[in-house]
């Protein structure tokens, strides 16, 4: 099918109102058409630029005005140290460990770079203020804003804060339909080096308008941890079932 009869398709055309997946692109000769190389190419140079563009904690801090922070760092030095051992992201700078305040915290939330520090900028501070609002009653840690961090570097910050659960607002990994992903994980009573990804929640996809909404993500998360937290479980114990007006889990 030549490019200009695939493109207005009645099928592609409708297909592609619901995904942002590169779908019913044609081609040209052997190849794809000039305008959809171009895309892919400034696709692909937004996604490197999200991971190696340097986090600006003093920006997500802005965005939580009037909560309580504190900022550390990962093992890993730097960025190319980050991207080459992951296990130096998922340790805390032992030094930094020292300054996190230790508490009977019902929660810690932890604002880390991830792979994509973009996605952090524009996210992570409405993400963590619509949540915080629906957790009345909660001991809630001072925000802790990660550098060169992992999703595990939690399972750190908890143990050393002595905090029951763990939020981890994280920059996904970059595709080539979206650099500005921002991730949520949740983890009940982590435990350093024991923790698995299988003892985790994980809320994927918070970029509004073309993923999850702000509001949407907060009272996900809200009902997972109120529910984890009586269950006592997170993980694979622990089922979101929120679009169905609940929060089910099973102990396991």
């Amino acid at each position: 099918m030549s490019e200009v009869a695939l493109e207005n398709d009645e099928l592609w055309i409708a297909l592609r109102r619901h995904t942002q997946a590169r779908i019913g692109l044609g081609r040209s000769g052997s190849a794809l058409p000039t305008r959809h190389r171009l895309e892919l190419q400034t696709a692909h140079a937004a996604a490197r630029d999200a991971v190696h563009s340097p986090f600006e904690p003093d920006t997500v801090a802005a965005g939580l005005a009037g909560m309580a922070t504190v900022r550390v760092r990962s093992a890993a030095g730097d960025r190319l140290t980050y991207l080459q051992r992951p296990d130096l992201g998922r340790r805390l700078d032992p030094t930094d460990r020292a300054h996190l305040p230790a508490g009977e915290w019902d929660v810690a939330f932890v604002v880390a770079d991830g792979l994509s520090s973009r996605a952090v900028h524009e996210h992570a501070a409405a993400v963590v203020r619509g949540t915080v609002a629906l957790l009345a009653g909660w001991r809630i840690a001072p925000v802790v804003l990660a550098e060169q961090a992992r999703v595990a570097l939690g399972d750190d910050v908890g143990a050393a804060m002595g905090a029951q659960m763990v939020v981890v607002l994280v920059g996904e990994r970059p595709g080539m339909s979206a650099a500005d992903s921002l991730g949520a994980y949740l983890t009940y009573r982590p435990v350093p080096g024991v923790t698995t990804d299988a003892d985790r929640n994980c809320l994927s996809n918070i970029r509004p308008p073309s993923g999850l909404s702000y509001e949407g993500a907060a009272v996900k998360l809200a009902g997972l941890m109120g529910r984890g937290r009586e269950l006592g479980v997170t993980g694979v114990g622990l089922k979101d079932e929120s679009d169905h007006g609940d929060v089910s889990g099973r102990l396991l």
